[in-house]
């Protein structure tokens, strides 16, 4: 480590590098974002929030919208296996975090505890903008948002204002990774004229097996094909009247779960297909009601798909099971402008998910088919109803937020094990934060966030294996609820911005699987979920982006996490190890070039449950370094962005995960603009 540590120290001293656009101190201040239901200036916000933009995911060839977050502080990046990836925010993950694709909720009823894979159904190339808000969200946008929100904003087609420009435009990408573990090509389309505007697109992907460090190599399986496709266009039906109607799918096939075939004997485990599509239509209106300045108003179909192929070596069965998820959605949002110093948002939102599950075994000798219970109980109902009221004051040197949430759900099952279920948990909470300029750079921020999860379909219907346990379902199970405080300093100027933050969360109620001793199944132990435990997470984080000079500027950040099960008297489960980032940035008329350190130290404080999971080694987690380089060229019509990856070709992998991390590799991602 201290190694890679000067080799990096010396690439600062001795290479000119790029500065990364929308990063340098006058460019933060100037980022609004969208995480607290109204639109701020990113550095007067109350609370911690982190972006990334397009033009970082092009600059920095990132593969998919998971691997995106390894490029915000504050946010650890677990994989499961290749087609996955779990971002943990403020120590929490799975359904303990909410993920949202323009407004709208992506997590659903089946979502699990723990690590899973939905971030990956998202294409990176419609992304136009991810904004992270830590440790808030639960008033907001509902529950599942005790770690924080992670806002997914797709591309948005622009109005055509200006007489004599062109209304039609392309652009086409081309991206390859070397070794064999990528090749892409993305077709994106748009037309506008003054009152209509589209934008669409087409991706199709093959990953290869990705290849390991120095004494890993090829990990086989774990490539995967996928298609995606998307088209969202927008109407100016009125001066003050907007609406946008959208469409998104995307599908992976064959994608392998690479732990389970190298450590659990099974010829073959995978998802196929793992697919995500979502339709919806926006209708933005503005008035001169100064009480209802604004209303956005939106109707919403996903449906989530999840097949899973099986099968033991030496077995003769091969089981498939399929998930369905239907979620159908509408939500309102009013802005009132109550004073010149008060502003509020209110609104309700509705969602309902209808899931549909089976499982199918096939004998490979004689095709005889079995039809079972699927994971979990076919046709439930889970209906997520809020009503939610947010107060923004802005006065001379305060800013400050307070909302409410009231939250009920009508959750419907029935399962041989548990019969016919029906429960109608509910939860009320609240949030407040405030922001104190103490001089034109510096301020003060504190916030105090309530948090729950109301218990869903994967906590009370699961029946059968999951990862390396065997789960029974579970029936009046209580909603998971969290205290957040945070406390913090942000600082900006024109050459410099950093922020440092200190945070403390309260878990309670918890949903956990419990070990029914001396029970096991198909050779795993036997798991039941209860609300039996309580934990706190404490933590640090420090930011900084430091402008040397108008081309030149380091960029760098560090967090510290530590979680602890007060129930169990033992370390909390997954918990990220301390880690960070440090990148230098230059970037000079049309070439910008780039060098990072990316880093974390071993995590060998192990709950019982981290010592069971064969995916983290014996003894915990090495801790890692990892060296990048990026430069890349822009003109008019044509930009090249390459990327060299792990240069001194180290093993590494994160925390948690079932693969280890990317080799030497280089990628090169070209795109043609007209």
């Amino acid at each position: 480590m201290k190694g890679i540590v000067i080799t990096i120290l010396i690439v600062i001293a001795s290479v000119k590098l790029y500065a990364q656009e929308d990063t340098t101190a006058k460019q933060l201040d100037e980022v609004f974002i969208t995480a607290g239901r109204l639109l701020q200036k990113k550095a007067e916000v109350p609370y911690t929030i982190k972006t990334i933009t397009n033009t970082d995911i092009n600059r920095f060839a990132v593969r998919t919208t998971a691997e995106s977050m390894n490029a915000v502080n504050g946010v650890f990046l677990q994989k499961t296996n290749h087609g996955g990836g779990s971002a943990f925010v403020r120590g929490l993950t799975g359904n303990q975090t909410l993920i949202l694709v323009d407004g709208i909720r992506l997590n659903n009823s089946t979502f699990r505890y723990g690590p899973n894979q939905y971030l990956n159904t998202i294409d990176v190339f419609t992304v136009e903008r991810i904004e992270v808000a830590e440790g808030t969200g639960s008033v907001q946008y509902g529950t599942d948002a005790m770690g924080g929100v992670i806002q997914i904003i797709t591309k948005e087609p622009a109005f055509n204002q200006k007489e004599g420009t062109k209304p039609f435009g392309s652009t086409t990408s081309l991206k390859w990774i070397s070794r064999d573990m990528e090749q892409t090509i993305r077709e994106e389309i748009t037309y506008s004229n003054k009152s209509f505007a589209v934008i669409g697109g087409l991706t199709v992907s093959r990953f290869g097996d990705i290849v390991g460090g120095d004494t890993t190599g090829r990990q086989t399986p774990t490539g995967y094909k996928q298609i995606a496709g998307d088209v969202k266009l927008k109407w100016r039906l009125q001066k003050n009247v907007v609406l946008i109607a959208a469409h998104q799918l995307l599908q992976q096939k064959n994608v392998p779960v690479y732990h389970k075939i190298a450590l659990e004997n099974y010829a073959v485990n995978e998802m196929d297909p793992q697919q995500r599509m979502l339709d919806y239509a926006k209708l933005l209106v503005s008035t001169n009601n100064k009480y209802i300045q604004t209303v956005e108003a939106t109707a919403s179909f996903q449906q989530t798909l999840e097949g899973r192929n099986s099968m033991k070596n030496q077995s003769q069965v091969l089981r498939k099971e399929k998930d369905r998820v239907n979620t159908s959605g509408i939500t309102i949002d009013v802005t009132s402008v109550i004073s010149s110093s008060w502003k509020a948002n209110w609104g309700i939102e509705v969602y309902n998910d209808k899931v549909l599950s089976n499982r199918i075994d096939i004998n490979s000798v004689t095709d005889a088919k079995t039809v079972l219970r699927g994971l979990y109980p076919d046709n439930s109902k889970y209906g997520n109803y809020s009503f939610f009221v947010l107060h923004h004051f802005f006065l001379k040197r305060i800013k400050a937020d307070a909302g409410l949430r009231y939250n009920f759900f009508n959750i419907r099952l029935t399962d041989t094990t548990t019969g016919h279920v029906k429960i109608t948990p509910s939860a009320v909470v609240g949030n407040l934060a405030v922001l104190y300029k103490i001089g034109e750079n510096h301020h003060l921020f504190a916030n105090y966030n309530g948090g729950y999860r109301a218990p869903n379909i994967d906590d009370m219907g699961t029946l059968g294996i999951v990862d390396f346990r065997y789960e029974i379902p579970a029936a009046d199970l209580l909603p998971e609820k969290s205290h957040h405080y945070e406390f913090g300093y942000k600082y900006s100027s024109n050459k410099i911005s950093a922020s440092w933050s200190i945070f403390y969360m309260q878990l309670m109620q918890l949903i956990t699987r419990v070990k029914i001793e001396g029970q096991q199944m198909n050779g795993y132990n036997v798991y039941k979920k209860e609300n039996t435990e309580s934990a706190y997470i404490r933590g640090a984080e420090v930011s900084f982006n430091y402008s040397l000079l108008s081309e030149l500027n380091i960029y760098g950040g560090a967090t510290y996490i530590y979680g602890q099960n007060v129930t169990k008297k033992e370390p909390l489960r997954r918990i990220p190890p301390f880690n960070g980032s440090l990148r230098v940035n230059y970037q000079k008329n049309h070439l910008f070039t780039a060098a990072e350190l990316w880093f974390a130290a071993k995590q060998s404080r192990l709950a019982q449950g981290d010592k069971d999971d064969n995916r983290i080694p014996s003894g915990g987690t090495p801790g890692f370094g990892v060296i990048n380089f990026y430069a890349g060229y822009k003109l008019k019509q044509i930009e090249i962005n390459c990327k060299l990856q792990n240069l001194l070709n180290r093993d590494y992998r994160t925390h948690g995960s079932g693969i280890n991390g990317y080799g030497r590799s280089f990628c090169f991602n070209i795109q043609f603009m007209f």
